[in-house]
């Protein structure tokens, strides 16, 4: 079933409906960089001074949040 069907019928249901489904299907997602609540000060520290290395060297490119969305969105 495609996005653009199943999206219109998601967004009738009840709001705590929509609410379960989204988190059900956000934990669905293998996320390779955990969230940084769930590691330990040290560790969050390392990823975000990795993560500022990857961006200052030009090794990645940070991107807006509304790029973002929209790439997710395709």
């Amino acid at each position: 079933m495609m996005i653009d069907r199943i999206a219109p019928e998601a967004l009738k249901l009840p709001l705590e409906e929509r609410i379960q489904l989204a988190a059900s299907l956000w934990e669905s997602i293998e996320d390779p960089y955990a969230l940084a609540a769930d590691r330990e000060d040290e560790e969050a520290i390392l990823l975000a001074l990795v993560r500022d290395a990857e961006i200052e060297s030009g090794k990645v490119a940070p991107i807006s949040h509304s790029d973002l969305m929209r790439r997710l969105r395709k």
